[in-house]
């Protein structure tokens, strides 16, 4: 019983842990997502897990929920404001200007993989800390850029495993066309704020075109008839949205236009784009991206056209699993060492050790049980091949090496057993 002092730890609300049954799921994600981001040309960054406050405050937004409800906000030792990153693409801004990439050959293409926080209410597929897998391509304001990186996060989720994905598309200007835009959104929600929520009576002074993101069921009528934005894009922006939808066409990715989709930071202009499964609800999108040209500008950096995207991985394995996706097994030990005597201890530590100098995946028994409950963990643990060791074998410099699948065993010398494990299950005879 435990004592009045004390405790039972969990895991805080909003994280979760990722047990060795679970792992297959992310191997399979981060290998799929790096074969690739390596196809497609991105090398990978790393950003630190936290940054100053100012970077996210000036890049995501002010006035976004990220910045307002959701940032991990905290003072150092030094008084300086930090956060943890709510997501990547502030970073690898920063790093781009910071590391001079402007000077090497544009676009600059990177990835990224890593946690990110923000302090929401947890519930499927999204935690307080969560797994965001990214790419940015920096440099370039090609409409065939923009079809390169819808195409590389539509066929992350199709050799995933993932079908029946909605692709949903929409333009939403730039600061030139906005404003005239914005008047327009203005206007027609002034005389509906009393039936929107009050979240969105903030937005409608403070980010109006947010108004068109809240995901609020009382809400969703109202937006259902606001104009749509692709009514008022100046000719370069329509231009260009013509283009990046002829190249899609052009790949056979089949996309939905959706007038009313925006993206809920503020750095977003033109392309934007949402990934979405079968299933309905506010958090039902999978994984998103957009085209960001004034974020660098806005960061201290030269004005620079860039896009990119990101997804969530835990919201990646939930579809996996509502799917029924097989994942591949990961490869277990190869052979469990077992010895029937104390003598034959020593003799199966040194067998183990040089099977895995070798490169043999090995595991040993420990713990002083008896050889019946030592073949047991070997077959719990799935391996090819039980190595037993016992006082005869020590005797003739042998070994007993039993095929797991079938039972079969014979005595080989010890020198030979390295040689038969690694010609597989179909070695010994």
């Amino acid at each position: 019983m435990l004592s009045s002092m004390s405790r039972l730890y969990r895991a805080p609300r909003g994280t979760v842990d990722v047990l060795p049954q679970e792992q297959p799921y992310w191997e399979h994600v981060y290998q799929t997502a790096t074969r690739l981001c390596q196809l497609y040309g991105y090398s990978r960054i790393e950003t630190p897990i936290f940054e100053e406050a100012s970077l996210f405050v000036r890049g995501v937004g002010q006035t976004t929920d990220i910045v307002q409800k959701e940032m991990y906000v905290f003072q150092d030792r030094g008084g300086e404001m930090m956060a943890l990153r709510p997501e990547g693409t502030a970073n690898v801004c920063r790093a781009y200007i910071q590391h001079g990439m402007r000077n090497l050959p544009q676009p600059v293409r990177l990835y990224y993989w890593g946690p990110a926080f923000r302090y929401d209410r947890p519930q499927a597929g999204r935690q307080r800390q969560f797994t965001h897998f990214g790419y940015e391509a920096i440099g370039e304001d090609d409409p065939a850029l923009d079809a390169e990186v819808i195409e590389l996060a539509w066929r992350l989720y199709q050799e995933l495993g993932l079908t029946d994905l909605t692709l949903q598309l929409n333009s939403i200007g730039d600061r030139n066309c906005r404003p005239r835009y914005l008047a327009a959104l203005k206007a027609y929600y002034e005389d509906k704020l009393a039936r929107v929520c009050p979240d969105c009576r903030a937005r409608f002074e403070k980010n109006p075109l947010r108004l068109l993101d809240c995901k609020v069921e009382g809400c969703q009528p109202v937006i259902a008839g606001a104009p749509p934005f692709t009514d008022y894009l100046c000719e370069s922006c329509a231009q260009h949205f013509q283009e990046v939808r002829s190249y899609l066409e052009t790949m056979g990715i089949p996309y939905s236009l959706n007038p009313r989709l925006v993206r809920g930071l503020d750095y977003y202009t033109r392309t934007v784009f949402e990934i979405q499964p079968p299933e309905q609800g506010a958090q039902n999108t999978i994984g998103a991206g957009g085209r960001y040209d004034g974020l660098i500008e806005e960061l201290g950096g030269r004005p620079t056209p860039a896009i990119g995207f990101a997804t969530g991985i835990e919201r990646i394995i939930t579809n996996l699993k509502r799917a029924k996706v097989p994942i591949p097994a990961p490869a277990g030990p190869a052979v469990f060492v077992v010895y029937q005597t104390a003598a034959a201890r020593s003799a199966a530590v040194s067998l183990a050790s040089e099977l895995r100098r070798a490169g043999i995946a090995a595991v040993m028994a420990v713990g002083g049980r008896s050889l019946k409950a030592q073949m047991r963990q070997a077959d719990a643990a799935g391996v090819l091949y039980a190595a037993i060791l016992g006082e005869e074998e020590l005797t003739t410099g042998t070994v007993v090496l039993r095929r797991m699948e079938d039972g079969h065993q014979e005595r080989v010398a010890t020198k030979d057993v390295r040689r038969l494990i690694a010609k597989g299950p179909r070695g010994p005879r």
